[in-house]
């Protein structure tokens, strides 16, 4: 016995189910053979058959009873969800696989020759019925134990009545003194192949069990994931900041149910706004986490009169001290000011950035000034970056998801046409500039399956 069925709650109540139809076709099996029998007497209604009915209704009378208490037992153990003494199966067994020996002993002819008398008898037929469904107790060792418990009462029943075995060389083995002998054995066999059988139903029953206890651990998984998705995204701005002279706009789409990406905005003093992306490494509820106690931390470290520069100092210190060796997050932030044209950025690891510039109709690209936060307890950094933003001028801030996403062929969109997508959008606003990327990377991937969270910020700057 493995150590999943000796632990396993569901394979114990399965066990406890199988035993309780065992013991409901058992006690089937008894009202149609006492149900024969009793027909037979009445159709042959003498003295010798009415003797031999009352002497079968008193020997199964108690063997009923019994039935009856093992089920009412076995119905307990279901609903208090535990299971049997092993005490309990033995004796079950020891006393159900002696009762046809009982019948050979008790109810042979006396006409019959003491050597015919075990060979005669049909109750040895009962004898594999037992040994049949004693599959049904889902142990291989149950079952090899009724058929060695069938041969022995069936041996101690043949002595009763007066068989004696025969240890003759010459005499044939189809004389009763021997085949005696051979229906014994048979029944130790019945009892191994029973124990083969139960082993494979076994094995079944726990491969279901154990099928059935995945999906289940995966339900609660998905659930657990749909509610952290719906965590994940209710801290996502659900409007976007409104600047005098920019038209800002940001999208997110996590690659599974959560994301290590994220991106937000929050009002400074003197009406200023700074928006925010950052790219935690990997995807998935890890990545997720960390990225809401990056949210957390900048929020906190934004707020006030910082800078960016001292600012993002706070949060690597704070998320260095959080990060195990191996993760990171990069992460790009930039304030806009009402009324100005400068935009302050200050990228730590998060590149390329993209800056469209309309009356040149060209882009610049522009790599992170400083490391990714977390890798050190030091912030590593060049001074924030000062751009002045003309009429059509752009900002764009996007994860590699978008870079990185690949066809079937393996070749990846690239940056290059991710600029070209933009170019042709110049016009629109940022929102659905946005939009068409995404629907470019879709179809240039050909069904492909996205692989890493997709987040984009474009800041435009209008009249």
């Amino acid at each position: 016995m493995n150590d999943y069925c000796d632990k396993s709650t569901a394979f114990q109540q399965a066990r406890l189910k199988s035993e309780r139809l065992r013991i409901l076709i058992l006690l089937a099996v008894i009202g149609v053979v006492f149900g024969v029998r009793s027909f037979r007497t009445a159709l042959y209604h003498n003295s010798g058959n009415i003797h031999l009915w009352m002497i079968m209704a008193a020997s199964l009378a108690p063997v009923v009873a019994y039935e009856w208490l093992m089920l009412r037992a076995v119905d307990r153990a279901i609903q208090a969800g535990r299971p049997l003494p092993a005490a309990t199966w033995i004796a079950s067994i020891l006393l159900e696989t002696s009762l046809p020996a009982l019948f050979i002993a008790f109810l042979s002819g006396n006409s019959l020759e003491p050597a015919y008398k075990p060979l005669a008898n049909p109750a040895i037929l009962v004898f594999f019925i037992f040994i049949t469904l004693s599959t049904l107790h889902l142990n291989p060792a149950a079952s090899q134990l009724s058929g060695f418990v069938a041969a022995v009462s069936y041996l101690a029943a043949a002595l009763y009545v007066g068989w004696r075995p025969s240890f003759s060389v010459g005499e044939s083995v189809m004389a009763p003194n021997k085949t005696v002998t051979v229906y014994a054995i048979t029944l130790v066999v019945a009892g191994f192949v029973a124990g083969a059988v139960a082993r494979e139903i076994r094995k079944q029953v726990e491969a279901a069990l154990h099928e059935a206890e995945v999906k289940h651990q995966m339900e609660r998984l998905e659930h657990d994931l749909d509610v952290a998705r719906s965590i994940q995204q209710s801290l996502l701005p659900t409007s976007m900041p409104v600047v005098e002279g920019f038209e800002i706009a940001a999208w997110n789409q996590p690659a599974d149910q959560t994301g290590g990406d994220y991106f937000d905005w929050q009002p400074l003093s003197e009406g200023k706004v700074l928006v925010a992306l950052a790219d935690v490494t990997g995807h998935g509820i890890g990545p997720a986490l960390l990225a809401a106690v990056c949210r957390a931390y900048a929020r906190a470290n934004f707020s006030g009169e910082n800078g960016l520069f001292p600012a993002m100092e706070k949060i690597n210190a704070a998320l260095a001290a959080d990060l195990k060796e191996g993760r990171f997050v990069t992460f790009v932030a930039a304030i806009c000011a009402p009324g100005s044209p400068r935009v302050e950025l200050l990228s730590a690891g998060h590149g390329p950035l993209f800056l469209y510039l309309l009356k040149h109709d060209c882009f610049e690209t522009m790599e992170a000034q400083g490391l990714p936060l977390g890798i050190s307890a030091s912030f590593d950094s060049d001074p924030p970056l000062s751009l002045d933003l003309d009429h059509g001028d752009m900002i764009v801030l996007a994860t590699d998801g978008f870079f990185e996403w690949a066809n079937a062929q393996g070749e990846q969109f690239g940056a290059t046409r991710m600029e070209e997508r933009i170019r042709a959008s110049r016009e629109k606003p940022p929102s659905e500039i946005i939009s068409n990327l995404y629907r470019a990377v879709v179809e240039f991937s050909g069904g492909t399956t996205q692989q890493d969270d997709l987040t984009a910020i474009i800041i435009k700057r209008t009249p």
